[in-house]
């Protein structure tokens, strides 16, 4: 299953109120985050939308460009600007990978400390291969302890997947860790 690539300095959320929508108006509005330095600016962009309401509530209808974890119907995350900021600094594949990463060892974005999931990821992260018999390849093809004779009559595929009941795992070419 591959993971769907986002593009971070493009999350918008579509901003409507549960008591329009219980009075059956879907009005609202998609607010780009990156047009907000904080949390505290994009709800104040959220508020002067809906200033006919005396006390709104807000309702995230959609989303989009926006990993898994940090909103929700009801909500956004406190740290969802500083997980942005430093999600926007990773390259497509990097993100991709972190993506996965977070998804498959249930890292939680909303609650954790960016930094340090970045860094253990960093630590659990290997690299991008076609295959994990070709990632299997590669460990063998770095080993000097056997011929080159040895290694054509190798069993990659049995190896990888011994690697891949233990040491490792992987998704959509990446390979981590376990």
């Amino acid at each position: 299953m591959a993971t769907t690539q986002i593009d971070i300095t493009e999350a918008s959320v579509y901003v409507g109120t549960y008591a329009k929508y219980n009075d059956g108006s879907i009005f609202g509005k998609w607010l780009k985050l990156s047009d907000y330095a904080d949390r505290g600016e994009f709800y104040e962009a959220c508020a002067q939308l809906h200033s006919d309401e005396e006390d709104p509530e807000y309702m995230f209808q959609d989303y989009e460009n926006i990993p898994k974890g940090l909103i929700g119907e009801s909500w956004i995350s406190e740290n969802i600007f500083e997980v942005l900021e430093a999600l926007n600094n990773l390259d497509e594949n990097t993100l991709e990978a972190f993506l996965i990463w977070c998804d498959n060892d249930h890292k939680d974005l909303s609650s954790s400390d960016v930094s340090e999931l970045l860094e253990d990821f960093e630590n659990d992260y290997v690299g991008q291969y076609d295959s994990d018999e070709d990632f299997a390849r590669e460990l063998i093809d770095q080993r000097e302890d056997l011929s080159d004779f040895s290694k054509q009559y190798f069993d990659y595929a049995s190896y990888a997947n011994d690697l891949f009941c233990g040491s490792y795992w992987s998704e959509d070419g990446h390979v981590f860790y376990n």
